[in-house]
């Protein structure tokens, strides 16, 4: 059995939608069925259903306002709520897949950071999730811990559909061009984190994304090349944000690429995903 925390979520949802299209059985739970943040509760709930697998796509995600209002939230839900799924997992000899994110780095490196690089993170959100990781890789002995970035898919509020919506009542829009990265398509990412598990790869931390790289002004121009607009470039200082954001965040893909998953790159990810919500 599986087990998809977050399972109303945008990873959860598109995770859901993989495993009903491979026919396999599994409970999905958001956090109206189960909150993470009850260790009894938790405990409970994965005694009960004895899952050999979790995926626990469960997170608080809110970046700018982990920084402020939702600083408490944020630690509760990723740290503790990640602490209590981890020891239940454990309790049960269950496999864990965490989701992580770039922002455990600082940005500060110019090429790609590797799975070993030095982690520093600069924001709120970013310290909950190293925190995370850690509970992960001390409480668990057979956990697999995947970082991504710039995620975007047919669930939940994302990149691409704001600049679409945003593109339907201007003419022209303004787009940080000194953040580069690596966009992440969900079905890219579900499609690996269900490769590691049934290919039964180590248990370590992975970076995945969609390959390539590109700056989010870049990825904007992309999502809106058949536009007729302007998508114009605009620096970090001229679009303040709470939280900071890494500048330079491009993870290595090679250990995901080394256990036989072949990556699409970012533009070809896109493709994909503008051609199948069309066909919605």
């Amino acid at each position: 059995m599986i087990l998809i925390t977050g399972g109303t979520g945008q990873l959860g949802s598109e995770l859901r939608k993989l495993v009903d299209e491979n026919k396999v059985d599994y409970v999905a739970v958001g956090s109206k069925e189960l909150d993470i943040t009850n260790a009894k509760a938790v405990d409970q709930f994965i005694a009960d259903l004895k899952p050999s697998i979790i995926y626990h796509c469960a997170a608080y995600t809110a970046v700018d306002a982990a920084e402020d209002e939702g600083k408490e939230r944020n630690w509760l839900v990723n740290v503790q709520g990640t602490k209590h799924v981890a020891q239940a997992a454990e309790a049960v000899g269950a496999e864990l897949v965490y989701i992580s994110t770039d922002y455990v780095f600082d940005g500060t490196k110019e090429g790609e950071y590797s799975e070993d690089a030095p982690t520093n993170p600069k924001n709120e959100y970013g310290r909950a999730k190293l925190a995370g990781e850690q509970a992960v890789q001390e409480i668990c002995s057979k956990y697999y811990i995947v970082r991504t970035s710039w995620v975007f898919g047919e669930f939940g509020k994302n990149f691409v559909f704001t600049m679409q919506r945003l593109a339907q009542t201007h003419d022209r829009l303004t787009v940080v061009s000194d953040q580069v990265g690596r966009p992440t398509w969900t079905r890219t990412l579900v499609e690996f984190m269900v490769h590691l598990t049934s290919a039964h790869q180590a248990y370590d931390i992975y970076h995945l994304s969609n390959d390539g790289q590109c700056s989010w002004h870049e990825f904007a121009q992309e999502i809106l090349k058949d536009e007729e607009m302007e998508v114009a470039p605009v620096t970090s200082e001229e679009y303040p944000q709470k939280a900071y954001r890494p500048r330079h965040s491009v993870m290595d893909l090679t250990r995901a690429k080394n256990t036989g998953f072949k990556i699409p790159s970012w533009e070809e990810a896109l493709s994909s995903f503008k051609h199948n919500i069309n066909k919605l």
